[in-house]
């Protein structure tokens, strides 16, 4: 059921994520002096580059290859799609000998470290549309989408920020946490990013949800399927 789960969980996201890149309209809301910008089309290159496509597909490639480098991620669906193993010490069903990810296709994942690097830029550009959405024609306001969009942001960050190439990246490659100010001071970054990755798998399917369910509620309210309410 685990393995069921995953693999159409998984499926559904990376359908729904293609068909919305495709569609290529209702990604963004401007009512009322709105800004909300769905996170598939963030950052909006449609106004900075002409092309004849989706402007989705510019950058929604990064955060996909993101998850589908991550170490989480590569469990889930080499379980789920490959039963490469299904479980836990639990022998692969495929005959043959092991290749891992020492070649292709598969050892395109140990580019998950650059990864993090281009992700973490798009994430930078999600935390502007997010505090834009608190913003209304110039005038601070919170509208329910303000709300969405600051949540799925925060669930991204936890995701991204809780990964173990980001861990590795703040407190990797040091023999002595204690030698030094600098050696410490990198410890207890190392001590925060370790309580976002012990719950990786968790941030990494309620970030995956969050924001499927940003960019449908932008749609619908792009669409004029019903009104952003403001609360303030």
């Amino acid at each position: 059921m685990a393995l069921l789960l995953s693999g159409g969980g998984l499926a559904i996201f990376g359908v729904y994520a293609a068909v919305v890149a495709i569609i290529g309209d209702n990604y963004e809301y401007t009512e009322g002096g709105a800004q909300y910008l769905s996170p598939f089309y963030s950052p909006n290159l449609d106004s900075i580059v002409d092309v004849p496509f989706s402007p989705a597909f510019l950058v929604i490639w990064i955060p996909l290859l993101f998850r589908a480098s991550c170490y989480y991620y590569r469990k889930a669906y080499y379980r789920a799609y490959f039963l490469s193993p299904p479980a836990c010490v639990v022998a692969p069903r495929a005959p043959g000998r092991y290749g891992g990810e020492a070649r292709l296709p598969f050892i395109l994942n140990n580019a998950h470290r650059y990864m993090l690097y281009l992700v973490s830029i798009v994430v930078a550009f999600l935390w502007y549309d997010a505090i834009r959405a608190f913003f209304f024609g110039g005038s601070f306001g919170v509208g329910l989408g303000s709300l969405i969009m600051l949540a799925n942001v925060i669930f991204l960050s936890a995701f991204t920020f809780g990964c173990n190439s980001f861990r590795h990246l703040v407190g990797g490659r040091l023999d002595c946490f204690t030698c030094s100010a600098r050696a410490r001071m990198r410890h207890g970054a190392w001590r925060r990013v370790s309580v976002l990755n012990g719950r990786h798998m968790e941030w990494a399917w309620i970030s995956m949800i969050s924001v499927g369910l940003t960019d449908l509620y932008i749609r619908l309210l792009a669409g004029g399927v019903f009104d952003d309410p403001r609360i303030i």
